[in-house]
């Protein structure tokens, strides 16, 4: 429930051990590995430099086999629909996976899929020019005269040419007014395919005229032959092409059964990619390498033991520098975890700062029940999540955290009465008095009940951001500013909160009175000390605009109203939905379809209609519900924008190992 505690270390090894050391370190995945740039030796003697250049060998290799993945996997038998896409990376054990890496003959698989994916390449460009030419030749195909005959003549000139079917009699007038002739061999797609012939002094004026008329010029160079000879050569070429390709087709089937070997081999060098960068960009002097990073305080023994095994490389903590970043990682109990998502999400807090995990939890899951407040759709949401959490690869924290928001939504369904709206009075009226013992109230019944709710709600949170803050700037021994930012406003506005229910009669004249006077002695405390920084003026003059701006206060209460928003559009659609279902077997009973199809129509209509609504309802409820925690909660303690702690680690793009 709190920020973990990093310790910043430097290893020093000889440069025939970093590889080895740094295979060790990525392999427990503790310690993250800072480069020459961002390390403070570097800063202190400038003339360490980075150990070697980069990898260029292992980066050309990666790029080979990502391209050979990709092209394989179009014929590979692999699973697909939802199940493959929730489990995408196949499971393998050490054994398997160590014995693939050595097999050194997979390269050659590499070459042999770049040679067959080159000759698809080829063959599919080859089959798409003589489909283009065969379509070219078809209109002309009783054209009997040999194709290389045509052409300019001694004073004449011959030209083929396809013209809209249109416009063939305008053109034929206008052609015979110019002195050529025009024949025409078949009409094809609105099209006319004909010979022109014209005298040469004439054939500029007959190519404008043909221009106007939108011909499209035909040359059959460097063919020879009549038409239908080109046909059958060209159509024999295709099927021989065709053949060709499918030869290549099955041959990169077979290839593709060794996709999953192609798919270790590329997460293995994307790992040794990694380890031989953080090497080859750590500060290094001719025989040593330096590796300066940071690892958690609770990991530094595990640490210790790891570089002991190695003879030539030494370990030592050292203090980071007063302006230095220390990344920052979150650690949380089990229940509270999977609001890590939220957190991360919004980016993490400064390493000085507070982890709100803990804090955000019970709200986050409280606002989203809220905003569905149908104990039907937390069933479903429920067993959805179980279903992903057993099929599911990867991080589950989201699934976790739904699922727990989902198991509120089932308490706070069942006391506000919403069962897939109210399908409980609509179609099982047994069950009404089951229902009514487990109601609070009734949202659309007393919808002020869950106005009163969500503004309480609010403010509850909001004062908790403020306490959290206070508390914190106590714990950092910050108290002028735990009392002039946090504790002024504490005081301030609760009082003004009770100087209102006493004027509104809930509380007597003389405790209202009391609060009213109390609440003058913040305000005067924000308004002399908020601003601590600048000149006078200044400071008096933003400690009257921090003083107005408790009226903000009351626009973040009321951002909570959207809980109450939500929650009842959520039942009114459901209801919506269920009276539509029975409105529309009576409309089919009314034109005597039999009862039964209308009884399927009814279910067709609540399944779709309720899954649409969930879909929805649940979207914006986590859409909001993640609003109010950013723009209303956050605010009032965190900053935020912490570096992550990103340790040198073995990531799988492709595979899973599993441990022996």
């Amino acid at each position: 429930m709190a920020i973990t505690q990093m310790a910043k270390v430097i290893l020093v090894t000889h440069r025939s051990q970093a590889a080895e050391l740094l295979e060790a370190l990525q392999h427990d995945g503790i310690c993250q590995i800072l480069n020459a740039q961002q390390a403070a030796v570097t800063k202190d003697m400038p003339e360490l430099a980075a150990a070697a250049e980069r990898p260029k060998d292992i980066e050309y290799l990666l790029g080979r086999l990502e391209k050979t993945i990709e092209f394989l996997k179009d014929y590979a038998l692999a699973p697909k629909g939802l199940l493959s896409a929730l489990a995408p990376r196949t499971v393998i054990d050490e054994s398997s996976y160590n014995k693939t890496v050595e097999d050194r003959q997979i390269l050659k698989i590499i070459e042999q899929s770049e040679q067959t994916k080159a000759e698809i390449e080829r063959l599919n460009s080859e089959s798409e020019n003589l489909q283009a030419t065969l379509a070219q030749l078809a209109p002309w195909q009783s054209l009997e005269t040999p194709v290389q005959e045509i052409g300019r003549l001694n004073r004449t000139t011959t030209l083929a040419a396809l013209l809209p079917s249109q416009q063939i009699e305008k053109v034929q007038q206008q052609l015979a007014d110019l002195g050529a002739a025009i024949e025409t061999v078949a009409f094809s797609d609105n099209k006319c395919a004909c010979i022109i012939v014209v005298i040469n002094e004439n054939l500029s004026d007959v190519q404008k005229l043909l221009r106007s008329a939108e011909f499209e010029p035909v040359s059959f160079e460097p063919m020879t032959g009549t038409v239908a000879e080109l046909i059958d050569e060209h159509t024999a070429r295709l099927s021989e092409t065709q053949k060709k390709l499918q030869l290549m087709h099955e041959q990169a089937a077979r290839l593709a059964e060794n996709l999953l070997k192609l798919q270790i081999l590329y997460d293995h060098y994307a790992n040794l990619l990694n380890r031989e960068q953080a090497k080859d960009t750590a500060p290094a002097t001719e025989s040593t390498v330096i590796l300066e990073g940071w690892v958690k305080q609770k990991d530094y023994p595990r640490l210790e033991k790891i570089v002991s095994s190695f003879e030539a490389s030494t370990l030592a903590r050292i203090e980071p520098a007063e302006d230095e970043e220390i990344p920052v990682e979150i650690e949380n109990k089990n229940a509270i975890k999977p609001f890590e998502v939220i957190t991360r999400l919004y980016g993490m807090p400064q390493h000085f700062e507070v982890d709100p995990t803990a804090f955000l939890a019970p709200f986050f899951a409280l606002f989203f029940a809220l905003c569905l407040t149908d104990a039907g759709y937390g069933l479903v949401i429920v067993a959805m999540m179980v279903f992903f959490l057993k099929k599911v690869q990867g991080d589950k924290k989201l699934m976790w955290m739904l699922g727990i928001c989902s198991a509120v939504t089932l308490i706070t369904g069942a006391l506000t009465g919403g069962w897939f709206g109210d399908a409980v009075q609509q179609f099982v009226p047994a069950l009404k008095p089951l229902r009514e013992k487990m109601m609070w109230f009734d949202p659309l019944e007393n919808p002020m009940m869950f106005f009163g709710l969500s503004l309480v709600l609010g403010y509850t949170q909001i004062m908790a951001g403020l306490l959290i803050a206070f508390i914190h700037n106590l714990k950092q021994k910050d108290y002028i500013a735990a009392v002039c930012d946090q504790l002024t406003w504490l005081v301030m506005l609760n009082s003004i909160v009770i100087f209102t229910a006493a004027k509104a009669g809930v509380l007597p004249p003389q405790v209202g009175k009391f609060f009213g006077i109390l609440a003058l002695i913040p305000a005067a405390a924000i308004f002399l000390f908020s601003q601590r920084e600048g000149p006078l003026v200044g400071r008096i003059g933003m400690g009257l605009y921090n003083l107005f701006s408790a009226i903000f206060y009351l626009g973040d209460v009321l951002s909570y109203l959207r809980l109450m928003a939500l929650g009842m559009v959520t039942a009114g659609i459901a209801m919506a939905i269920n009276v539509i279902s029975k409105v529309a077997v009576d409309i089919l009973s009314s034109f005597g379809v039999p009862k039964v199809i209308g009884i399927v129509a009814m279910i067709l209509i609540l399944i779709g209609g309720h899954a649409a609504n969930l879909g929805l309802s649940a979207l914006g409820a986590f859409v909001h519900t993640l609003r109010l925690q950013y723009a209303e909660f956050f605010p009032k303690f965190l900053v935020g924008g912490g570096k992550l702690f990103q340790p040198l680690s073995k990531n799988y793009k492709h595979i899973y190992v599993k441990k022996i």
